[in-house]
Formats: C-alpha cells, sequence, structure tokens
C-alpha cells in the first residue's frame, strides 16, 4: 500500500463528496436513474463513498471488495429477476466499481461493465462528476434496454436516491 493511498484517505471526508456531489447533483442522479429504469427492467443504485474505514484501508481491502461488500448491505441482489447493479465510487481512489447481480452479469460479462467505469474514471479525472455518473447510468441502461426489456408491471424495487456511504 503507498503513503500517497493512505494519505488521501485520511484527507477525503464527507465534505469531499459534498464538494464533488452537492444536493442538486445528487438530485439530478436521483432523476436520471428513475427515468433510465422505464427503460428496462433492471435495477440501479449509485453509491459514493469519499475513504475507506481505516481498518479495511490497512488490511488491503480493494473498491472492489468495498464494492461488492456495499452490494449485500443495500440490498442490490434483492430483486426479482436478478438484474440489481450497483455503481460504487470510492473518491479517496477515483475508483469505479460497477457490480451487477447474476441475472444481468452473464449477458454483459466483466469487459462491458469495466468500459462503463474507464469511461466514469476518465469524467471524474476532469473533475465533472455530475457527467461521469449520468453517463455510467446512461451506458448502463443501454446494456439492460439490450437484455433485460421493461415488463408490463416494471416496479421499481430499489430506491434511486444515491446513497452517501459513511
Amino acid at each position: 500500500m503507498s503513503i500517497g493511498r493512505i494519505f488521501r484517505h485520511l484527507f477525503s471526508d464527507f465534505w469531499s463528496v459534498r464538494r464533488a456531489f452537492p444536493p442538486d447533483v445528487m438530485a439530478a442522479i436521483e432523476r436520471e436513474i428513475g427515468a433510465q429504469e422505464t427503460r428496462h427492467s433492471g435495477e440501479l443504485r449509485f453509491a459514493v463513498e469519499a475513504s475507506l474505514p481505516l481498518n479495511d484501508l490497512v488490511s488491503g481491502v480493494s473498491g472492489r471488495e468495498r464494492a461488492i461488500e456495499l452490494f449485500s448491505r443495500l440490498r442490490v441482489w434483492d430483486t426479482e429477476q436478478n438484474t440489481g447493479v450497483l455503481i460504487y465510487l470510492l473518491l479517496a481512489d477515483r475508483d469505479v466499481e460497477i457490480v451487477a447481480d447474476r441475472g444481468i452479469h452473464l449477458k454483459v460479462g466483466e469487459a462491458g461493465w469495466e468500459a462503463i467505469c474507464k469511461e466514469m474514471e476518465r469524467e471524474f479525472a476532469r473533475g465533472d462528476f455530475r457527467q461521469g455518473v449520468l453517463r455510467g447510468v446512461q451506458a448502463i441502461s443501454d446494456l439492460l434496454g439490450k437484455h433485460c426489456p421493461p415488463r408490463p408491471d416494471n416496479p421499481d424495487e430499489l430506491s434511486n436516491r444515491p446513497v452517501i456511504v459513511d
């Protein structure tokens, strides 16, 4: 583990998240998730975390491992057709991870999710967090629309509200 990573995590806090994602940006993300979910039968969640808890950082927990933990904690797996998708941003590392339930992951594959993560990370590197997340939500919805068309009743099974992990 690099000393730079330790410092980034120690100096990233709730206010770092608020600067990158002020209330108007969080509201735009929530609206976009709701709008995009009408195009498919998948369920999207967005979670952002300023930094890893100290014990996870010292233990060398990766962004991917943390995303999988949050996928479970936020119950993204708990959808009728197993089409839940979590977009997780570890702000201190500018690391985006997409974790998809088995119903959709088998159809899209790791390469499809990784391409979306890289595009989002490029936007974040430019400081455009709003556009990065909105493009990610749209790209995921394009894939879900292809593999999981909307159902006639198309219930909204998970909250569209972005989560700030504390």
